[in-house]
């Protein structure tokens, strides 16, 4: 049984307004979702990008582009395709007769939030320009370092059934992807409800945003305060650790999981108003932050075990911390 902790002085203030108006302004445009919304909004607070992997027409794009909206992000949206470059992602060096020189003219990357959709079907060449943007937040472009706009989110999209002209994620790319999350299908009666309210016209039309990024960015200093206990630190670092000795994998969460699930643990501590983090956040971020890191056998794959029920295994298997710590008091 986890120990309750009481918060102390030190601790950062949360502010669940924060959390409540992005939420209930996303919620008005997708019926029933408040659970991915929360973990995703989790993954942005903590400062990292996230990966909608679901079937066509279940609200992928949708979910991004209402967060960048609630958040007051500028939004760009990419739709990858095989013949697209890596210039048309970070952007190119243009020529310019007039003045004899040579200018940069910025790519969709240069953005709040960009939208790369369906991301599995471009090359990897072309998936690979993300690679320096979303792990150090700056491009590379004949030989000069440009740095991205603060905040900068990657929400990519693709299609987990659809093979034929894909190109499959890299590990080093899906590693870059703090969250994968899947939509999923609404419930007959929210797909009643969602029926009635994008009857004559669609909310993203008319939704508008509910903060500013400066408050994200506050929002996301705040998360990072947020106390993890030693024991917490220990559990989680456990949980990354089994999945590299689990007989179904061949290669396991290194890591940059560690401290992923750590930092979306945070988050989701601090959307529930809590200033420390419990086990129960990390078994709620576990899922979404381990499963698409880990690499399975191929008799695992042939007999089709989900990479998600492993991380379920093993969140069984390993026991919960009965005490914790107290924040210091400073």
């Amino acid at each position: 049984m986890t120990q309750t902790l009481t918060p102390t002085p030190s601790a950062p203030a949360p502010t669940p307004d924060f959390a409540r108006a992005v939420l209930e302004n996303v919620a008005r445009v997708l019926v029933g979702k408040e659970d991915v919304t929360r973990l995703a909004l989790a993954g942005i607070l903590a400062g990292g990008h996230v990966l909608l992997e679901d079937a066509p027409g279940t609200g992928k794009t949708m979910l991004a582009r209402a967060l960048a909206v609630s958040l007051g992000l500028d939004f760009q949206r990419v739709q990858f395709t095989p013949d697209l470059l890596p210039g048309d992602v970070t952007g190119v060096s243009v020529f310019r007769p007039q003045s004899g020189t040579f200018e940069f003219v910025p790519g969709p990357v240069f953005t709040g939030v960009l939208l790369a959709d369906e991301i599995n079907r471009a090359t990897p060449r072309t998936q690979s320009a993300l690679l320096e943007a979303m792990g150090e937040g700056q491009v590379t472009e004949s030989g000069v370092t440009r740095v991205l706009p603060a905040p900068f989110v990657v929400i990519a999209t693709q299609n987990p059934i659809e093979n034929e002209g894909t190109y499959r994620l890299p590990e080093a790319q899906l590693d870059r992807f703090l969250l994968r999350l899947s939509v999923g299908y609404p419930t007959h009666e929210e797909e009643v409800r969602m029926l009635a309210r994008l009857q004559t016209q669609h909310p993203i039309a008319t939704l508008g945003a509910v903060t500013t990024p400066a408050a994200l960015l506050d929002a996301q200093a705040q998360v990072r305060a947020v106390f993890v206990a030693p024991e917490v630190q220990a559990y989680l670092a456990r949980l990354s650790a089994r999945t590299r000795t689990h007989p179904s994998v061949t290669l396991g969460a290194g890591p940059r999981a560690s401290l992923a699930l750590q930092g979306v643990a945070q988050a989701l501590a601090w959307l529930a108003g809590r200033p420390f983090v419990t086990p129960d956040d990390v078994q709620a971020a576990a899922p979404g932050v381990l499963a698409h890191r880990l690499s399975l056998r191929i008799e695992a794959r042939l007999q089709g075990v989900p990479d998600h029920a492993i991380v379920t295994e093993l969140l069984k298997a390993e026991p919960v911390p009965a005490e914790l710590g107290a924040p210091p008091v400073r």
